[in-house]
């Protein structure tokens, strides 16, 4: 039976662990989907590759009210896509055939599971470790209604019908269809409405709440909802009962809990992601699970077993590629150097829906600040309010930060409309190195007139 120094399961930001400092050891990586994990191949890149288009494509609406008039003549799918994929499937294959050159790692590629504390099967083939990191990610979530398969949407399953469809497949389909129904109302759902409607897709979207984006500040996401409803067919209170495949096989109705019927060339599940941590047998170690089906860590990235670390989606409450590169580099650090081990910082970890309007995020809400205690300071600030926002006609979109009034430290910040994502990130510098709102807005120059002054007058309107 082989043995190696570590076992990292997992090609995502687990493969990023592999560098220099590890060439004396013997290393298995072990890998059954897409080479280079979910962000690279499913996830956030072709997504955000998809979206920059769609924006372009959705500008002669916005366009308008500017006095220019603009026309989307055709949107060339297979061209969008066939470019995302031809680089993004270089880029995968590339990374795998690195992998499989380099003299100290050994790549495996197939389902695997423990079968003991530090004992391990590919296949046919079992190994021990001394150490292993557990960074097997996550997968699309399929309901369990009738009408459904679980099976259609398993790694290279044939037998799914051509209009079923999760955001792992979504994707890749070969031409637009005329009709899309998502199920679904997080950010998933959020930007795939976005993506399909710019392109000419009639779009509808089936919510189970009363608002998408639900665990968004609630003034965030009571104003997205109205947004997105102006383009497309927005269902709310609506759970999914049942789906139904039209005779042909040309498409499916989906059917709400209340008997109502929705119908589409296309049905996309948006319905979350769920950890992989019970595909691992993970019994045969001893490593805990809670109830969210994610691994246990503590501060340092450890399972319940020593010598057994967990990053990424398999562990962590928020699935996001940055939260899984920051735990990495802890991870690598802590194998490095286990006397003096480092904690994960997820103090302050940023979000951002990348639909239309954009949705940044980072801290407490102003409900989650009120119900800790905190002594709470609001500010909304316009987008119109400020010179670039006028020059913008924008009357939708605004800025919310929350702070304690006590010491003027930032809670949290909220932000919708264009380029939410980059005005977010001063306001997360400011609650990471612990700057103050007051400090933060009078302490250096704003350029004038950038759209970051948002932010500034956002930071000053705070009553402290």
């Amino acid at each position: 039976m082989r043995h190696f120094d570590l076992c990292i399961i997992g090609s995502g930001s687990g493969n990023s662990l592999i560098d220099e400092s590890l060439d004396g050891q013997r290393v298995a990586l072990v890998e059954k989907g897409i080479f280079g994990g979910t962000c690279l191949n499913v996830g956030c890149i072709p997504t955000k590759m998809y979206v920059h288009p769609a924006d372009l494509a959705s500008t002669p609406e916005r366009s308008a009210r500017l006095g220019v008039r603009l026309q989307r003549e055709s949107v060339d799918w297979v061209g969008i896509r066939d470019r995302i994929f031809t680089r993004i499937d270089a880029i995968s294959a590339g990374g795998e055939d690195w992998r499989r050159q380099s003299d100290n790692v050994t790549l495996y590629r197939g389902t695997g599971w423990f079968t003991g504390e530090k004992r391990f099967a590919v296949g046919e083939e079992e190994f021990t470790a001394d150490r292993f990191v557990i960074a097997a990610g996550s997968r699309a979530v399929v309901p369990v209604v009738p009408g459904l398969e679980q099976d259609w949407f398993a790694d290279g399953a044939a037998r799914r019908p051509a209009w079923a469809h999760t955001s792992d497949t979504v994707m890749r389909i070969d031409a637009l269809p005329a009709s899309m129904v998502v199920v679904g109302g997080g950010y998933v759902a959020a930007e795939f409405a976005h993506v399909f409607a710019s392109f000419g897709v009639d779009v509808t979207v089936v919510v189970r709440g009363q608002r998408l984006l639900k665990d968004e500040d609630e003034d965030v996401s009571a104003r997205f909802t109205e947004l997105l409803s102006r383009r497309v067919r927005l269902v709310l209170g609506t759970s999914l009962a049942e789906v139904r495949a039209d005779a042909d096989g040309r498409g499916a109705t989906v059917v709400g809990n209340d008997g109502s019927t929705f119908s589409g060339e296309l049905v996309l599940l948006a319905t979350g992601r769920t950890p992989n941590a019970d595909t691992l047998n993970l019994a045969a170690t001893g490593v805990k699970v809670d109830g969210e089906g994610r691994v246990v860590v503590d501060e340092y990235q450890r399972t319940s077993v020593e010598g057994i670390f967990a990053l990424g989606d398999v562990s962590s409450p928020w699935q996001l590629k940055h939260v899984a590169n920051h735990e990495m580099r802890v991870v690598k650090h802590n194998l490095a150097h286990p006397e003096a081990m480092k904690a994960s910082d997820h103090r302050y970890v940023p979000h951002a829906v990348f639909s239309e309007p954009q949705v940044a995020s980072v801290g407490l809400t102003e409900r989650q600040a009120r119900e800790a205690g905190y002594d709470v300071a609001v500010a909304h600030q316009d987008y119109g309010s400020v010179a670039y926002g006028w020059a913008m006609e924008d009357d939708s979109h605004f800025a919310k930060l929350v702070a304690d009034r006590g010491t003027g430290r930032l809670l949290g910040a909220h932000i919708i409309g264009p380029e939410a994502s980059v005005l977010l990130q001063p306001l997360i510098q400011a609650m990471s190195f612990g700057l103050g709102a007051r400090e933060m807005a009078e302490g250096q120059y704003w350029i004038h007139p950038a759209m970051t002054e948002l932010v500034e007058n956002a930071l000053l309107a705070l009553d402290m």
